[in-house]
């Protein structure tokens, strides 16, 4: 698939229903918004990251997905920061109660790395495992349709290839693209990975691949997996952990941690919330909404009497230890994928990795 195929692709798109969402530039960072065009993309951009640190930096060359991650998830498409749940209305004695409407939009994300696509496989098991799964949840999900873009490049907090989950799209994607330039060509290697996805390239009567366009494709792929910026060793690690639970470690990572937030906030699998009640002043009136909450903050484990976590030691070991040990317990995967937002949005620069590393040799 050449650029003009891609263009006429995202056009399909939008011709069969989809209101198509991908990354775009705002507020100096990638973000996700309406994609209509190419132009829309951040055509020869990449991000530098950093702990504590990301900015954007022209590329050599007109990549429209040579970027690794920014600040925001498909999580934020599939469970919103805010969303109302229900409204009651009384009107004298009576009281109704009038659900929120089933989501019914369709969204075609284009441009979702492979880490993000597992950490959406990873929600889904959260949100839509058990016997009662998040209505909200399922209905956007059953409506996403997802373009992936395994990276040939990445990013300086990236480590998904210690979490298997990257560089290079799987499960969980009805379209894979790969994008290869040379001196002579910007083409895309394209590949379906559902019947939904197929369907929809059909039309296109893209070419097949040659077998060395095929292979230059892997090869890059394959450079992005020996770049990684961080690396975690997982062997042992939740055992560690459970076991490291009165550490002295935990009092130095407190001494910097500003219990902030924001590593749970960026994180595209965290899903901790809160519901909140809001009424008029008559009383005639309410509504329960629900928003991203944090384990990170003192509220968050309050119970009758008090806060059960009202240290940021406490806080933050119930982050780490939930997200690299218990959750495999309790969904059989671990609760992160390497993407790296943890670190790169850390005011000041704490590095999971790094941590974990710690630990490791404090714990043999």
């Amino acid at each position: 698939m050449d650029l003009a195929g891609l263009a006429d692709f995202v056009a399909a798109l939008w011709s069969a229903g989809y209101r198509v969402i991908g990354p775009t530039v705002g507020d100096g960072a990638i973000v996700y918004g309406e994609v209509r065009s190419l132009s829309d993309l951040p055509q020869g951009l990449t991000d530098q990251q950093e702990a504590g640190q990301y900015r954007l930096v022209r590329r050599n060359d007109d990549a429209l997905f040579g970027f690794h991650v920014g600040p925001h998830s498909l999580k934020r498409l599939l469970l919103p920061p805010k969303e109302r749940l229900f409204t009651t209305i009384r009107k004298g004695p009576a009281l109704t109660v009038v659900p929120e409407q089933i989501p019914t939009e369709k969204i075609a994300f284009l441009g979702a790395k492979a880490c993000e696509i597992q950490a959406m496989l990873t929600q889904d098991q959260v949100l839509l495992g058990g016997h009662h799964p998040d209505v909200q949840y399922l209905a956007r999900r059953r409506n996403l349709l997802i373009i992936g873009t395994s990276c040939t490049s990445a990013g300086g907090t990236c480590f998904c290839t210690s979490m298997g989950s990257g560089p290079s799209v799987g499960e969980g994607a009805d379209v894979a693209l790969t994008e290869v330039i040379s001196e002579s060509t910007h083409h895309f290697i394209v590949e379906a990975k559902s019947s939904r996805g197929a369907e929809l390239l059909s039309p296109l009567r893209l070419p097949s691949a040659s077998s060395s366009e095929q292979q230059i494709a892997a090869q890059q792929v394959a450079a992005a997996a020996k770049q990684m910026g961080r690396t975690l060793v997982t062997d042992g690690l939740k055992e560690l952990i459970a076991q490291a639970m009165d550490s002295s470690h935990w009092d130095s990572v407190a001494t910097r941690c500003l219990s902030c937030a924001n590593c749970t906030l960026v994180c595209p699998t965290c899903f901790c919330n809160t519901v909140e009640d809001v009424t008029d002043l008559a009383g005639e009136h309410s509504e329960r909404w629900r928003r991203w909450d944090s384990c990170f903050h003192e509220d968050f484990s309050y119970l009758h009497g008090g806060a059960v976590r009202q240290s940021v030691k406490s806080r933050y070991r119930q982050w780490l230890s939930h997200k690299l040990s218990t959750w495999i317990d309790q969904f059989g995967r671990s609760g992160c994928v390497g993407c790296g937002r943890c670190i790169t949005f850390c005011p000041v620069g704490i590095d999971l990795t790094a941590e974990c590393a710690t630990l490791q040799a404090r714990h043999p």
